[in-house]
């Protein structure tokens, strides 16, 4: 009977297959405890109704949620603007083993990120803007990290030291928070984007990022050197002398007598000032008593009409800069999505440019950036409206939504891969014009 030789070759492949064998179960996604995972995350904050996760819904059909294609792990995980508040508890989020994408942002998520959602191992952008978060940043982030956009927030303490392992990053936002201290000495040979604004930092610019404008580090006094004004050298000021030292002895008498005028004199300054204060402001009173009677019902009527102005003010503010849908779109995105979204050029026209939009949640639109319109608001609205219900024809692309502003105006299309109605008249035309071989005689 033989026996089998393991000190060839075979025996480094048993072993490899021994340790593979080992560390994949823990390192691969399981859709059922993503599952539970996400559950568990939606039972400690509070989302309101627009999420519809729930135990009998299919993951990957759950809002937010993007699949991979054999639908074994989640891919990204897509939830902005949805009213989330509360913590991000741990062993929740940390369980996407497979995630690339989290986008949480303008919602009022709270308190710390946990290490286990930085770490993700396949994480490649996180995009937690516009929320409430704080304490220190993560000590450690994915190796693979691309996109990272933490910007109003209220994150204090030092930017860790370990971003600079980021090698692959190519946007980094940390703007609008309360981050101190020194910039680390990065040097990020991906880095294309760079925000530091409004924070709280100090120091020379490291000469690595002196490359950005200086737009990436307004509102930081205490940073200095290029893109900004050049550190000043203060040379150390000289010790001043005791007052013992700097009289002579024989005027001790003279000085301590002048302290003491001055003293007095301050004090009878004081007095004065504050008399004349207690006076203007008793005029003051008196006037505004005896004016009350005479404008009691008017004051009732004039807060009336303040209360109307304030809150119609604030419905005008809540309108501006948002995209108007209209009726039936199923489109959840807002105008930040629709200016983040890549784009590509399809076309120019007498109205305006056309653009192919994608979307961070992968949604596909049309953008069409108007000019040289001339129009008020209400023709505008008008105008839209009209052109929404033409749209509604089985032979037209539908009009989905549109913006206004004073110096922008932006309508929003479905996208249509069949190509433009040029080129589907013009192969209309080929067909026209080719014979009908069948029906010649033979």
């Amino acid at each position: 009977m033989g026996y089998l030789n393991l000190r060839g070759p075979l025996l480094p492949l048993l072993c490899l297959h021994l340790l593979l064998s080992l560390f994949i179960p823990f390192a691969t996604a399981d859709i059922a405890s993503e599952k539970q995972a996400l559950l568990a995350f939606s039972s400690a904050v509070y989302h309101g109704k627009k999420l519809n996760w729930g135990q009998n819904i299919s993951l990957c059909s759950w809002h937010g949620v993007t699949c991979a294609e054999d639908r074994s792990h989640i891919f990204a995980l897509r939830v902005p603007a949805a009213g989330l508040i509360g913590a991000i508890p741990p062993n929740t989020l940390g369980k996407l083993v497979s995630l690339q994408v989290l986008s949480l942002r303008s919602n009022r998520l709270s308190g710390s990120i946990p290490s286990d959602v930085t770490s993700l191992p396949s994480l490649r952008s996180i995009f937690l803007q516009h929320n409430e978060l704080s304490g220190d940043l993560p000590s450690f982030f994915s190796p693979g990290l691309i996109t990272l956009d933490l910007s109003y927030n209220s994150f204090t303490g030092q930017m860790p030291t370990s971003l600079q392992n980021l090698t692959q990053l190519s946007i980094l936002n940390l703007a609008e928070n309360s981050l101190s201290g020194p910039i680390p000495n990065l040097k990020l040979p991906s880095l294309r984007q760079l925000n530091l604004s409004n924070n709280e930092l100090n120091g020379s610019i490291p000469p690595f990022l002196q490359v950005f404008s200086n737009t990436s580090f307004l509102g930081n006094p205490g940073l200095c050197g290029p893109p900004l004004a050049e550190c000043s050298v203060l040379p150390s000021p000289t010790p001043s002398l005791p007052l013992s030292q700097t009289l002579p002895r024989h005027g001790k008498k003279v000085a301590t007598g002048f302290i003491i005028a001055a003293a007095v004199g301050g004090f009878a300054v004081f007095l004065l000032a504050a008399v004349v204060f207690t006076v203007c402001f008793s005029k003051r009173k008196d006037r505004k008593e005896a004016r009350a009677d005479y404008k009691s019902k008017g004051a009732d009527g004039a807060r009336i009409d303040k209360h109307k102005a304030d809150v119609s003010s604030g419905v005008q503010m809540a309108a501006k800069n948002k995209l108007v849908f209209l009726e039936g779109c199923s489109y959840s995105f807002d105008l930040e999505d629709l200016l983040r979204a890549s784009a590509e050029v399809l076309g120019k026209g007498s109205y305006g440019t056309a653009y192919k939009a994608l979307l961070e949640d992968g949604t596909i639109v049309v953008v069409k950036r108007l000019k040289d319109v001339v129009a008020g608001k209400k023709e505008f609205e008008q105008q839209m409206e009209l052109i929404g219900r033409v749209g509604k024809h089985a032979n037209l692309v539908p009009l989905r939504a549109y913006y206004y502003s004073k110096d922008e105006k932006l309508v929003v299309y479905e996208f249509v891969t069949t190509g433009s109605f040029s080129a589907m008249l013009h192969a209309l035309r080929v067909l026209w014009r080719r014979p009908h071989w069948t029906g010649t005689p033979g």
